[in-house]
């Protein structure tokens, strides 16, 4: 099954409106609708940027 992502809103009397959506007239479709958090979810979308890395053997096979 192939997903496709489509971020819309909906219009003031609560209609959402999907058009040129990747499918034929008639083909059926699972519609699963998601609230977009409005908030990042992390304040540091990189935290171990600027930390420092220590291999051990980092030549070594993993066991």
């Amino acid at each position: 099954m192939k997903a496709y992502r489509i971020e819309t809103k909906l219009t003031k009397n609560g209609t959402l409106i999907l058009e040129n959506l990747p499918f034929q007239a008639g083909e059926a479709v699972e519609i699963i609708i998601l609230e977009r958090s409005s908030q990042p979810s992390e304040s540091n979308p990189y935290p171990l940027q600027g930390k420092v890395i220590h291999y051990d053997e980092p030549i070594e096979p993993v066991p």
